[in-house]
């Protein structure tokens, strides 16, 4: 008996507890930021800075990124459009637009023979660009006019800083599905940054869709891995081996796409529980080597992925139940805390971001909904990623086109 009771309090009391640490780390996050003193760089301090932007099948966005990249404050600064051997018209529009943009922007165009991946981009649009400080971006990412001013100001702040990465915003919001992952991003990835940089001073991750590094750190890597299923997530954890501080900047600002059908949204959060389980498997040692910060962040994604098993047995046990023994049993109060906290993480992360993401009230009614969405999400993510590692841990490096919501 006290089995099942202590498997039911981790089941829902693993996502109260988190939730708490995200609430009182983004609050505290907050409060330390505005303390602080800040100026930004101008035109006489900005470093040269070179913006990669690899792109597979990308027809439908390259315009949109291309123009907002002509908007930025920031002056000094390079475009690198990387086609990765697409089988549509990508290649000819980097082109076009490298043409079209000529006497405002310096573009230029690398053009791979074969598809080897995001991460194998990346690298080779390093190889060309020019500037000691390299951000990069995704091809359906619009930065705001000051997000590169925000992530280099932060970047130069510190020496020990090797990476910096800034805010998703989801911009697609015609669906239900766009709009949950809106709240998810604002409620929960935004709060958890905050949330783990102040407590351990380290992040899990940097953003793949706005990141900026110093090319330093980058060489000191050997550059992105094409071996691994999400390069973002391990290049964080190769520039912690190597010494390296990760931040985040939420007020560098960036716009993106997100999937709005179900099965383009499972690919890409199996993807992401899988690159998270990959660089738990290769870092393990960071266990017990790593600062206390970063051991914490391993530690809980140990803890992740043990609550998905858990709580899929358990799942299990009570369908079980209320099928063969017509009889259910759920801690209601636990249940009300965890949506009673909820309410309160989102609020935190709704009044944070309502300006910048440019959010409307209404969109707080969804987090109920949000939160069977949330946890779904990740336990069927977590489990599928664990499957897939154990049953073909070896992946090529490709990639094919997502599901961008358009």
């Amino acid at each position: 008996m006290w089995v099942n009771n202590l498997i039911s309090a981790f089941v829902v009391g693993y996502p109260i507890f988190v939730s708490i640490i995200w609430i009182v780390g983004c609050l505290f996050s907050g409060l330390l930021r505005k303390r602080q003193p800040r100026t930004l760089l101008n035109t006489a301090t900005e470093p040269f800075v070179s913006i990669l932007v690899p792109a597979h099948n990308e027809t439908e966005t390259l315009d949109s990124v291309v123009q907002s990249l002509a908007e930025l404050d920031y002056q000094h600064y390079e475009v690198v459009l990387i086609d990765d051997c697409s089988d549509d018209d990508t290649k000819a529009i980097m082109t076009r637009l490298k043409a079209d943009w000529a006497d405002h922007l310096a573009i230029t165009v690398v053009a791979l023979p074969v598809n080897q991946g995001k991460a194998s981009a990346l690298n080779q649009g390093l190889r060309v660009a020019k500037g000691d400080y390299i951000i990069a971006i995704d091809a359906d990412s619009l930065l705001a006019p000051n997000a590169v001013t925000q992530l280099m100001t932060t970047l130069l702040a510190r020496p020990d800083y090797g990476a910096v990465t800034g805010k998703p915003v989801v911009r697609n919001r015609s669906t239900l599905l766009g709009r949950l992952q809106l709240l998810e991003y604002i409620g929960v990835i935004d709060l958890i940054k905050k949330a783990q940089a102040y407590l351990t001073g380290s992040i899990t991750t940097v953003s793949g869709v706005i990141v900026a590094f110093r090319r330093e750190a980058l060489l000191d890597v050997d550059g992105w891995n094409p071996a691994v299923m999400t390069e973002d997530i391990d290049i964080t954890w190769r520039l912690y081996r190597h010494h390296w501080r990760v931040a985040y900047e939420p007020r560098a600002i960036c716009w993106i796409l997100v999937p709005e059908r179900l099965g383009g949204l499972l690919t890409q959060r199996q993807r992401w529980s899988r690159g998270g389980l990959e660089v738990l498997i290769i870092n393990w040692r960071g266990l017990y080597r790593n600062p206390l910060g970063q051991r914490f962040l391993l530690l809980e994604t140990v803890v992740s992925n043990l609550w998905a098993v858990v709580t899929a047995f358990s799942l299990l046990a009570y369908m079980v139940k209320l099928l063969f023994l017509h009889g259910l049993s759920l801690d209601g109060n636990l249940l009300l805390i965890l949506l009673i906290l909820s309410g309160i993480q989102f609020t935190v992360g709704f009044l944070a971001s309502q300006l910048t993401a440019r959010l409307a009230g209404p969109e707080l009614l969804l987090v109920p909904i949000y939160v069977l969405y949330y946890w779904m999400i990740n336990l069927i993510s977590c489990l599928s990623a664990i499957a897939s590692y154990f049953i073909s841990p070896q992946r090529k490096g490709t990639w094919h086109s997502p599901d961008r919501g358009i």
